[in-house]
């Protein structure tokens, strides 16, 4: 399996203060990694440097072919391969969930508006909400809203998607909605790089799991690690429930 992502000593800074110290990880194709720790460990950073939404300060990021470290990056091209989901949906409220969908495909990559509506029908009906296709943003839950954000993203045909915390702000019953659309589109071969709270969904789904803390990568394995974590660290965050 070829690397879609590969970090190596990435370094990243706010001001005086390091988020990301000389961070290094691969994603090969078709795997599911899930980034965990504490907050303020540099799991979102790390994600938002990934698709090029930070500048980092040192190292370099590949994604699928793109040398993200390089400043005469495509921005746009990179994000015709890489979509990415946050914790807040970012939906227009002014327009239809199909509406949103459109939006990209049209704008972007110059796709007719009947094979867009085509296209977003069925995005939509991967994510369980094809009855929902005229509804607007404020007629659907938040769980409802979060995988209209999915199917969005799922309709640039990406072939890298990265989730930043995207159940945090929903009650449990929505967070296994939108869990559920994750691993349907892990068991469909989708590469998925997600910050995580939900260890359960860590430990079934992802092939890989990237404990980071203090800015680094403190222990890698597989989803059975969080079951024998190697370092006090690890055992101490995956004993506090989080």
């Amino acid at each position: 399996m070829s690397a879609v992502v590969s970090l190596t000593n990435v370094e990243k800074s706010f001001g005086a203060v390091k988020v990301l110290n000389g961070v290094s990880f691969e994603v090969a194709r078709g795997e599911v990694a899930a980034v965990i720790g504490q907050s303020g460990s540099g799991k979102s950073t790390a994600l938002r440097c990934i698709n090029a939404l930070e500048t980092i300060e040192g190292g370099q990021i590949m994604v699928c072919g793109h040398a993200v470290h390089d400043p005469k990056l495509d921005k746009k091209t990179l994000r015709r391969d890489v979509g990415i989901v946050f914790q807040s949906y970012n939906l227009f409220p002014h327009l239809t969930a199909e509406q949103n969908i459109m939006l990209a495909p049209t704008c972007v990559k110059g796709i007719g508006k009947t094979a867009a509506r085509d296209l977003a029908r069925e995005v939509l009906a991967r994510v369980g909400l094809e009855a929902k296709a005229d509804h607007y943003p404020e007629q659907l839950s938040g769980g409802q809203q979060q995988r209209v954000a999915i199917a969005r993203s799922l309709a640039m045909q990406p072939k890298l998607m990265l989730f930043d915390e995207v159940t945090s702000a929903l009650d449990p019953q929505l967070t296994g909605e939108v869990l559920k659309v994750m691993e349907d589109l892990a068991r469909g071969g989708m590469t998925m790089i997600l910050v995580t709270h939900e260890m359960a969904f860590a430990r079934k789904v992802a092939s890989k799991v990237i404990y980071m803390h203090q800015g680094t990568v403190w222990e890698t394995g597989p989803g059975a690690m969080l079951d024998d974590p190697k370092t006090p660290e690890l055992r101490a965050f995956v004993g506090s429930g989080l």
